[in-house]
């Protein structure tokens, strides 16, 4: 087992030498997950395993995640804490995606290409993490309490009113 993730993978050499990953991977190196994310600080705990079996190659993965998320409401950082499983099977065309069993995801690879370990990561997360992030408690509220406190309302004495002008006027007659 590989305490030290590789930045490019073969997966289906991975898969026929039945290898298995465990590492972390920096939220930085993850740039499509940047616009939802709060801050980039922290990491990913990744753990791969590689396999084949009769002609099925594929990766059986966990990530472990803890991360701020953008609040869709008050869009104040919320944290996400979760465990994602997932089980690809490795696939060169449609057909064979058609024919995986029960439970697993196609990835479409092709036999001389490397992906990056990073992708892979983080299509998975993308996929785990929840369309509109929001805290468990109503956050609106809070935010709407807080405009409906009573402002002080401060006035100058001598008010530059457009319309003074018009009523002088109207007095004089001129």
């Amino acid at each position: 087992m590989l305490e030290r993730l590789p930045k490019f993978i073969d997966p289906l050499v991975f898969a026929d030498r039945g290898s298995e990953l465990k590492g972390k991977i920096e939220l930085a190196d993850l740039q499509r997950l940047a616009d939802i994310l709060a801050n980039q600080n922290g990491n990913v705990a990744v753990q791969l395993s590689f396999f084949k079996q009769n002609r099925l190659a594929g990766v059986k993965g966990q990530v472990n995640v803890n991360i701020d998320l953008v609040c869709q409401k008050c869009l104040e950082a919320v944290q996400w804490d979760s465990q994602i499983s997932f089980a690809l099977g490795l696939v060169s065309s449609l057909d064979e995606a058609d024919r995986l069993p029960e439970g697993y995801e196609p990835m479409l690879v092709n036999s001389e290409e490397k992906i990056a370990l990073s992708t892979l990561v983080e299509e998975e997360l993308l996929l785990a993490i929840p369309s509109f992030p929001k805290h468990e408690y109503n956050c609106s509220d809070l935010e709407q309490s807080e405009q409906k406190k009573p402002r002080i309302k401060i006035e100058a004495e001598n008010s530059d009113n457009p319309f003074s002008i018009l009523a002088k006027l109207k007095k004089t007659g001129d």
